[in-house]
């Protein structure tokens, strides 16, 4: 079978941001067994590069980027564009970030 580019949001049982205080936005995508884990994490698509572009910040400014192979997920934790509730600010709870990263496309067999 072929393998086919398919958004993440399709593959991952979570895809989501949250508020991590005032100054910092956490990113998970969680997956609902590890078969479906370790062949995005095999992948090699999402990498702290491809964090740095899609939320235009530096690599060295990524707070945390890692698999977690125990829990079946990805965390990234970012610095957010402006302080919580700051002049400019526009998404106080963080809970619209995770949209570039469920868009991202997998390379994954068509079913």
């Amino acid at each position: 079978m072929a393998l086919v580019p398919t958004p993440l949001r399709e593959i991952a049982k979570v895809v989501r941001s949250k508020n991590a205080g005032p100054f910092e936005i956490t990113l998970d995508i969680v997956f609902k067994n590890r078969e479906d884990f370790d062949a995005v994490k095999k992948s090699g698509v999402i990498t702290k590069e491809l964090v740095s572009q899609l939320y235009n910040v530096p690599t060295q400014n990524i707070i945390t980027f890692g698999f977690f192979d125990l829990v079946n997920a990805v965390k990234i934790t970012l610095p957010r564009p402006r302080p919580q509730g700051g002049i400019g600010e526009t998404d106080m709870h963080a809970a619209q970030q995770h949209v570039p990263l469920q868009e991202i496309r997998i390379p994954w067999q068509a079913v």
